[in-house]
């Protein structure tokens, strides 16, 4: 008996991959060419904070590794903070409109400051404004306040007023150190296609001494 998937993806059909990375990837390449969700390279961060409680918000994957995927925050924001102290993470990428999820396991370490240099430098003028100006998680008293704040580092800097509303304006912002990457590392990927009557594929692949695992098929 065939039940179908959502669409014509054979990825997880019998017998599976040894290597999950390449369907991940081409999933990724995909939601991002369909044009359909504005942040295809969105997903769900999970973090452990000091009372052993969950935390979890969105950001931005930046790079897909060989056996890991990297993102870029303030340090010193929660998850920051959370993650220094707790480096085990979880993730989860969601992409809707083709019934898809990438679940992942994982410990984050910090990027190079090389390689954060080499990100910070490629974002938008007020991208690296706002780096500088948010102590981020932390109260602040108004809106204006913040903005306020982000008027100090554009005298700091020298950056014109216009630089905030035009991208073809330059200006060296160098990056804060208190700013830069994460890079997890994969100890455990899930990929997850739907199916008719809920009838999903599923599989999970494990890193052990840096190979993966004979993958395992899940019931849905």
């Amino acid at each position: 008996m065939n039940i179908r998937t959502h669409d014509s993806d054979e990825a997880l059909r019998d017998p599976l991959p040894p290597n999950p990375m390449p369907i991940f990837r081409a999933w990724f390449d995909q939601a991002r060419a369909d044009g359909n969700q504005p942040n295809p390279n969105a997903f769900s961060l999970c973090t452990v904070g000091p009372d052993g409680g969950p935390s979890a918000r969105i950001v931005l994957c930046k790079q897909i590794e060989d056996d890991a995927i990297v993102f870029f925050t303030n340090y010193t924001s929660r998850k920051g903070g959370e993650i220094s102290e707790h480096p085990r993470v979880a993730a989860v990428f969601h992409w809707d409109h083709a019934d898809r999820q990438v679940r992942i396991e994982g410990t984050a370490t910090r990027t190079g400051e090389a390689e954060s240099d080499a990100y910070f430098v490629s974002r938008r003028v007020i991208s690296r404004l706002g780096a500088w100006a948010s102590e981020q998680s932390r109260p602040i008293e108004s809106r204006e306040a913040l903005m306020e704040r982000v008027g100090e580092v554009m005298l700091r800097f020298g950056v014109p007023i216009e630089a905030l509303t035009d991208d073809t304006i330059k200006a060296d912002i160098p990056r804060p150190p208190h700013w830069g990457g994460w890079r997890i590392r994969i100890a455990r990927i899930e990929l997850w296609q739907g199916g008719d009557g809920r009838l999903h594929d599923r599989a999970v692949w494990e890193r052990v001494a840096d190979a993966w695992s004979v993958p395992v098929r899940l019931q849905p």
